[in-house]
């Protein structure tokens, strides 16, 4: 698709993007000149993601002053707060390898409505590549149409993903599935920026991508950009919603629907009901509305426990409220005390568990097995009688049949 026939909105990031990549070149030339600032372990914002992101802000609002925005660095503070339209910017993905000059970052800037990612762009500045899809048109690269790759065996994929950094990640359980996946691929990659690998998932360039602990800036652009080039996103249980879940999966569909059963005991929902190792940061509180109880049905197959989707508060959060709040923790204090309590009530009142709505596999499992306090009916006795042998004597004479008379010409005359 020609860049003289895009969707108005979509012309609007490329410039955007174009500008802040712009930036960004300009401040590659002399890296150790730049403010580099800590927000947090192992997580570095400098001046230059600032301006970018201030470049991208104006030149979108300008042209939609009524969209709203979320980006990396600035949150929800600039825009509109009810509208439909929201802009997903991060304005220097990978910034790490930005400051060590290592040229892999990219800008990543995303237009959703009502929740639906329906225009994007990823700029990768050093190479001067664009990325950029609109929902129904295809992706496209440079004005070339992106395919995902045409392999069907998960043992000739190259995968791209991620190490968790941070302080609190569940390192040795993300070594787990290193452990599990690479005697069954053909390699693992981590370059350092989402956005790009998400990218090179739709290039056909990887078959696969994984990562934990994302944002909605880091995979809104880029999870468009994979669908668009027949390409598959979602958790790691294979769930489509996964935008502010903090988990991905993208790949070709063969590989992909290899990667989901391999990836799905190893999702967030999963590690929430595990005790964090010692030491470990205790992780910002979840908005209360959106927390639930979970509950485990055994499968009769296996054997293991599988997590049943929680019972759904009478308040409903759309995934973007639940994120703010996860970030925002001092907002959903007090109220997490009162579910809490309110959760401890529910608990007591030992209400059945089929009160709670279980996932189509656990629900099946349920059903075929009996409740715990279930008495176990008497197993049916079955008697097996030997045959009795009948000796030939006390056995009917057999009948003979008669003996058939011959046919004559008598029989064929006339009357």
């Amino acid at each position: 698709m020609s860049q003289t026939n895009l969707h108005p909105m979509l012309n609007i990031a490329i410039k955007a993007a174009r500008a802040a990549g712009a930036i960004i070149n300009r401040a590659s030339l002399d890296v150790d000149r730049l403010t580099v600032t800590s927000k947090g372990p192992n997580d570095f914002v400098t001046e230059v993601d600032q301006a970018a992101e201030r470049i991208i802000i104006e030149t979108l609002l300008s042209a939609y002053p009524d969209h709203a925005i979320l980006a990396e660095e600035s949150g929800r503070s600039m825009g509109s707060h009810t509208s439909d339209y929201v802009w997903i910017i991060d304005p220097l993905d990978g910034t790490t390898n930005f400051i060590h000059g290592l040229p892999q970052y990219a800008v990543s800037i995303a237009l959703a409505f009502k929740g639906k990612v329906e225009q994007a762009v990823v700029y990768d500045p050093a190479r001067n590549d664009l990325f950029y899809a609109t929902k129904g048109r295809g992706a496209f690269m440079n004005d070339k149409r992106l395919r995902v790759s045409k392999r069907i065996r998960l043992a000739d994929a190259l995968i791209g993903t991620g190490f968790p950094f941070r302080k609190g990640d569940n390192f040795k359980r993300y070594m787990k599935i290193f452990e599990e996946l690479m005697p069954l691929c053909a390699g693992l990659r981590r370059p350092g920026a989402a956005a790009l690998d998400l990218c090179y998932v739709a290039a056909g360039w990887y078959d696969a991508f994984f990562e934990t602990g994302l944002h909605p800036w880091d995979v809104a652009a880029g999870s468009l950009i994979v669908t668009e080039a027949g390409g598959l996103v979602g958790n790691f249980t294979g769930e489509a919603d996964f935008l502010y879940q903090r988990e991905v999966l993208a790949g070709s569909p063969k590989v992909y629907a290899q990667l989901v059963p391999i990836l799905a005991p190893y999702t967030r929902v999963i590690t929430e009901d595990e005790a964090a190792p010692a030491g470990t940061a205790t992780p910002a509180p979840v908005a209360p509305k959106a927390r639930s109880t979970k509950v485990r049905a055994k499968t009769s197959t296996t054997g293991t426990d599988t997590i049943a989707p929680a019972r759904s508060s009478s308040t409903t959060l759309t995934p973007l409220d639940v994120f703010i709040a996860e970030t925002q923790p001092e907002l959903v204090a007090e109220l997490a005390a009162e579910e809490a309590a309110e959760q401890a009530a529910e608990l007591a009142a030992e209400k059945p568990v089929f009160d709670i709505p279980l996932s189509p596999a656990a629900a099946l499992a349920a059903a075929f097995e009996p409740m715990p306090d279930a008495e176990a009916a008497p197993a049916p006795v079955v008697t097996i009688r030997k045959p009795t042998r009948i000796k030939k004597e006390d056995m009917p004479p057999k009948e003979e049949p008669a003996p058939e008379r011959k046919r004559s010409r008598r029989d064929d005359a006339p009357f």
